[in-house]
This record gives structure tokens, sequence and C-alpha cells, in this order.
């Protein structure tokens, strides 16, 4: 076949003149935001105000061994990778809504009948139309999802926070506890000196210095490894504050700061099941899993596409309109869409349940931790330290009069380094427990934390008002 050229300028005015119409009619093109949409960028929107204004990591904290808990909390949750891992995820799913709610791109088609000459030419347009509810239902599912991720961005932050708390606390206690052992190292070289006095004098044997010496030797090594300890600590540290390896060291921090905690039973788990983001995220899960069993029994309507062509050559102009639809004839398909998203709907409800019992116990044996560590730790700063304190006084005093021995003089000295060294440990343990309660278990944000505080009215949506303060 021979294709006259005269025609081909004809043939591609033809083209151009399809595809600018059609760039035209489609030039501006938006579609209608649904349902939950709005509410869910305005609280993307919130948090990128806080979190990455014009997508910018905010400023910093400077940190400094004077900075109090509250910049360190900051700093890290305003840093750390994993937090901003999770908040990209949010806003692609936020994103993604307006996707699933969308028409199809129209086609633009050509099409042209040719013998030894052009016959026809024939551009026209094509738009795709889902099945009624089809579009509404996919958007539905996206916005369920995009709450699940929000939680999850939220798990992150307070994950964060307890990685920081921990530390934090470790770290300081850490100092508590080398102090303790460097003041005992100075009582030991003092006793070596009484043990060495009253062996010049005949009182005691060589033996008494050389158990004395025994003690300062382990003691300097064990300080030698608190020292030693040190260093994976600060890398903890470094790590929740969202810190890589080519950086240098955080500062470390020198001022306590509890963690406030109203611990009141059954008010503090109300509040876990009120706002514990895994929770929140599991029930997200549920409403996610229900949206997409009402998309999975939209898949037996048709879907349907409209088109329109004109023959460009033809005088008057010829139209040719086109339409089809699907014919959805595969049941056992159609079922088993239907089936798949039921069956998730029951392992999310599955899941929430265990969540809820998971919450339940581990709040039960946090409280418990809480309340024997708290009731250890009077026993220790009211009772036992002060008696081993005195006991000691009186050892030493009956060690120099001659009454007891080298032995009992130390036993009394290792009880007291024992109860000084469990205070720690307790002070220590109460804190990390206090941070798990109020981060981990009730979900209650650090003040500044960039998080939404609840769920709003307006279709679920999350509010954008403040944390509250703790």
């Amino acid at each position: 076949m021979k294709l006259n050229v005269k025609f081909l300028p004809l043939l591609r005015s033809a083209a151009r003149g399809g595809l600018l119409a059609a760039g035209l009619v489609l030039t501006g093109c938006k579609g209608i935001p649904a349902k939950g949409e709005k509410a869910a960028r305005r609280d993307l929107q919130a948090v990128t105000t806080a979190f990455r204004p014009q997508g910018q990591r905010p400023s910093l904290p400077t940190l400094t061994t004077n900075s109090g808990l509250g910049d360190f909390l900051t700093f890290a949750m305003l840093d750390q990778p994993s937090v901003e891992a999770a908040y990209f995820d949010w806003a692609a799913s936020v994103e993604r809504i307006a996707v699933e709610r969308s028409l199809p791109d129209p086609q633009l088609s050509f099409q042209s009948d040719i013998a030894d000459i052009v016959m026809t030419v024939m551009p026209g347009l094509m738009q795709e139309f889902p099945g009624p509810g089809k579009l509404k239902a996919a958007a539905n599912v996206a916005t369920a999802e995009s709450k699940t991720k929000y939680f999850a961005f939220e798990t992150a932050v307070l994950q964060t926070a307890f990685s920081l708390k921990r530390a934090y606390y470790q770290l300081l206690f850490l100092d508590e506890n080398i102090r303790i052992n460097r003041q005992t190292l100075d009582l030991l070289a003092d006793l070596e000196k009484i043990a060495r006095t009253q062996n010049e004098v005949g009182k005691v044997t060589l033996q008494d210095v050389y158990r004395a010496q025994i003690e300062e030797d382990q003691l300097t090594t064990e300080i030698a490894n608190l020292d030693d300890s040190r260093r994976p600590l600060i890398a903890q540290l470094k790590g929740a504050l969202g810190l890589t390896h080519d950086q240098p060291d955080p500062p470390q921090p020198t001022r306590f700061e509890s963690t406030p905690l109203e611990l009141k039973g059954d008010d503090l788990l109300a509040t876990a099941f009120a706002r514990n983001p895994r929770l929140k995220q599991m029930e997200a899960d549920v409403r996610m899993a229900e949206a997409a069993i009402a998309l999975a029994r939209k898949s037996k309507v048709p879907d349907f596409s409209l088109g329109l062509m004109a023959d460009a050559k033809a005088a008057p102009t010829m139209f040719r309109p086109q339409a089809g639809m699907t014919l959805p004839i595969w049941r056992d398909k159609i079922a088993a869409q239907i089936a798949q998203a039921q069956a998730s709907k029951r392992a999310a409800d599955a899941r929430l349940t265990s969540d809820r019992i998971m919450v339940t116990v581990d709040f039960a044996m946090k409280s418990y931790d809480y309340r024997e560590i708290t009731r250890n730790l009077a026993l220790l700063q009211d009772k036992l330290i002060p008696k081993a304190r005195q006991s000691l006084v009186i050892a030493r005093a009956g060690y120099l009069s001659g009454q007891i021995d080298f032995f009992n003089l130390l036993d009394a000295e290792r009880t007291l380094l024992n109860f000084q060294l469990q205070e720690v440990e307790a002070r220590t343990r109460r804190e990390i427990v206090l941070a798990d309660l109020s981060l981990s278990i009730a979900g209650l944000a650090p003040e500044g934390a960039p998080v939404l505080s609840s769920l709003s009215p307006e279709n679920g949506a999350l509010s954008t008002q403040p944390s509250p303060k703790k």
C-alpha cells in the first residue's frame, strides 16, 4: 500500500489538533476530596508544622551537660530517623487517598482509515468509570490506612522518648553508682590504715591488712568496669537522639528529672485504653478491614467506559460515540475477594483483642513492679541504710577496741555498700518503670511531642489539639 504524501500534513495536523483539544479539556481538572480526606490533610499539616516545617528539620535544642530532660526529649523526637520514616509513611498514605478516589486517566485515541489515501482521520477521547461506589470504597480504605500509619508514627515518637529516658536515667545513676563505690574505696583505704596501725602495735596480724587490700583491689576493678560501661550507655543515648556514628557524642546530662505520673490504678488503665497508640493502630486496622469488605463487595458491580471520536475529514463532521462495560462473571473470584476481606477483618479483631489483653497484663506487671520498687526503696532509704551506716560505726569502734575482728568490720562495710548500690538500682528501675507506664502503656506523650491528641468527631479524623503536658 502506498500513502499519498500530500495527505501526511493533514494527518499530522489532525493529530496535533486532537492532542491540543484534549489538553485544553483536561487542563486544570481536579477531583472532589473524599470524606475524611480534608481532615487527614489538616492533621498532617498540623504535625508537619511542628515536625518538618517547609519540609526541613526544625531548629534543634542545643544540648549541654546542664540541659534539662525536656531538651533531650525534644531533640530525640525531632531528629530520630525511625520517627522521620514513620512520618513520611503516614504522609504517603494521606496522599494515597486522592489517588484512590480519583478516576482513571482519560485515554486519547486516534483512528484512521487508509487505502491509497487517508479516508478518515478520527481523534477521540475515552474515559473509564468504575462502578458506582467503587471509588468511594477505595478512598475509605485509604483513609483508614492513613490512620494506622499515623498511630505507627505516634508509636515511634513514644518509643523514641522511652529509649531516650532509659539511657538518660541509666547514665545519671551510673555516676551515682561510681560515686558510692569511690566513697567506699576511700573508706577501705582508711580501714587499711587502721589495720596497719593495729598490726604495728601487735593487736592484729598482717592478715587484716591483706584483707583490706583485697577489698580495695576488687572495688578498684569494679569502678573501672563501671567507668567502661559508660561508653555503651552514651552510645544508647546517642542512638536515641538520632545521631550517627560520625557525629560528635552528646554531652552527658547532669541534671536529674523524674517522670511525674499519677499512678491511680484504674484511672491510668482507662487512660491506656483511650490513648495507647498501639491499640489505636489496631482499631484503625479493624476500620480499614471493614472498608476493605465494602470494597470487595463492589467487585460484583461492572465498570463502564465512554468515549467519543470525530472524523476530521468528513463534511459535515461525523461523530462516533463509544461505550463499554465490564462483565464481572467470575463469581468464584468475587466470592474469594469478599471472603479474603472478611478473614482479614476477623484477624484484625483478634489482634485488637490480643493487644488489649497485653496492655492489661503489661499494666498489671509494671504497676506491681512500681509498687514493689517503691516499698523496697523506702525500706532502704528509711531503715536499712541508716542502720547499716550506724552498724559500720559501731563495728569500727569495736575493732579499734579489740572487741570484734576485721572480718566483721569488712562485713559491716560490705553490707552498707550493698544497700547503697541496691538503693541506686531501685531508683533507676523506678524511673524506667514510670517512663514505660507513661509512654509505652498509657500513651502520654511528653510536652512538645509532634503528635495529635485524640480523635475528632469528623469522620474519626485526628484532632490537632496540643498533647497534654506531663
